[in-house]
């Protein structure tokens, strides 16, 4: 194979013809499509002095403003073609820079147009130097923003529009949450009673619910639970579940009883591909004066909910275990289980769902034992006091608590701090 004499000339294209008279006219063409690349390319370009003066222009960028050349060729700045916040941030700002720098990228930035009209652009400049270094002038290319403008116009109104949403969700359920539980705890004579709900999230409407509600002179019934799942499915089997015992104590008062009577209604109730069970303590509180002072005897069932806990007044505190007690909804035989104390003047019975007790920490789930380490360390106190600290807790737990939690607690006041508070 041949090749030419003197080898390949370093200068030439390798896309140039080899006929002279054709590489002088593929040459013409280049240069032709170089300043026609220049002048209709995609983008704005504009060469300004050093001063800002406006020293070249290309015809995109013209037609954007509808200006013509000789209106800003040597006329015009390139600050007289901004805004009058962009004149100022480009005298603060983005000249300084530049200087500095050498080079500035990506400037958002708003040019007036020759009608007054505002063009969004993304601008970028670079200061051209000269072989010794020094600035000769200032190469800008300006990028159309208007269609990410309206992007970003569109986006904002479709996440003003989510959040008025969202905010609406969340007062619909803080709404709908709040029907689940009562306005306000009856008074017991003679006790102090308090309740608190910590909502893990204000997204979702939560399955956790508590009452306490007399039942007879010197007798009251009480509860706490927990449905299993959140939202509206949730919400209806939490009202069910609720008005079911309030129902079920009036014609029979023992705590077996009433939640048997509730497990045969959610039975009753299920429908499939939807689960409806709950963890569920039914207690009975019921007054009486001895020969030592004011007691209460408490008959506390259970339905598979984690064990309640007894804070005494000698700063002792322990768990009231209900073991067998079986999930209420599920089995239509399910097993209750039954504990039965005294409540002694100065101790605290506490019911809680396992939103505290499954809340997540650096060392893993917070847990029964820590719980119960914390009681201990509480006790005595009275029901204010306790579910006061446990709110706090699980305020102090933070993201942690990914579940809503109920709580509920009773007091036996001693006598003689009662006359103490009053006098």
């Amino acid at each position: 194979m041949g090749c030419r004499a003197g080898g390949p000339d370093p200068e030439r294209s390798e896309l140039e013809p080899d006929d002279p008279e054709q590489r002088a006219e593929f040459t013409a063409l280049l240069e032709d499509d170089v300043e026609d690349l220049y002048e209709n390319a995609p983008c704005g370009y504009l060469s300004t002095l050093l001063d800002g003066r406006i020293a070249k222009i290309n015809t995109t960028l013209l037609n954007w403003l509808g200006y013509r050349r000789e209106d800003l060729v040597g006329r015009r700045y390139f600050s007289d073609l901004l805004t009058v916040g962009g004149r100022l941030y480009h005298e603060t700002h983005f000249a300084p820079l530049l200087r500095m720098q050498g080079h500035i990228s990506g400037i958002a930035l708003e040019l007036r147009a020759s009608d007054g009209s505002r063009l969004p652009v993304l601008v970028t400049s670079t200061v051209k130097t000269g072989a010794d270094g020094e600035p000769l002038l200032i190469r800008t290319t300006v990028f159309d923003a208007r269609e990410r403008r309206a992007y970003e116009t569109e986006l904002l109104r479709a996440r003003r529009e989510a959040d008025r949403e969202r905010d609406r969700v969340q007062r619909l359920n803080a709404t709908l949450q709040r029907t689940l539980l009562p306005a306000a705890l009856e008074p017991v004579p003679g006790a102090d009673v308090a309740a608190h709900y910590h909502a893990a999230s204000p997204d979702e409407v939560g399955g956790d619910f508590y009452d306490l509600f007399p039942i007879s002179t010197g007798t009251w019934g009480f509860f706490l639970g927990d449905v299993c799942g959140k939202g509206a499915l949730a919400a209806t089997i939490t009202s069910l579940v609720r008005y079911t015992l309030r129902a079920a104590a009036v014609y029979d008062s023992d705590p077996t009883a009433v939640l048997r009577h509730l497990n045969t209604t959610m039975v009753r109730d299920h429908r499939a591909g939807h689960p409806r069970f709950c963890t569920v303590l039914y207690g009975r509180l019921t007054l009486a004066e001895g020969a030592g002072g004011p007691h209460a005897t408490v008959t506390l069932a259970s339905g598979g909910h984690p064990p309640a806990l007894l804070l005494r007044a000698d700063g002792t505190a322990d768990y009231l275990h209900t073991p067998g007690g079986q999930l209420v909804g599920v089995f239509p035989d399910a097993a209750v289980a039954t504990v039965t104390l005294t409540l002694e003047p100065g101790d605290t019975l506490l019911l809680y769902t396992d939103g505290l007790t499954e809340a997540r920490t650096a060392e893993g789930f917070y847990g029964e034992s820590e719980l119960l380490e914390f009681a201990r360390v509480l006790a005595p106190e009275s029901a204010t006091g306790t579910v006061t600290a446990v709110s706090g807790l699980l305020d102090a737990l933070g993201t942690g608590v990914t579940d809503d939690t109920a709580l509920l607690a009773l007091h036996l006041p001693e006598r003689d701090r009662s006359r103490a508070r009053a006098e």
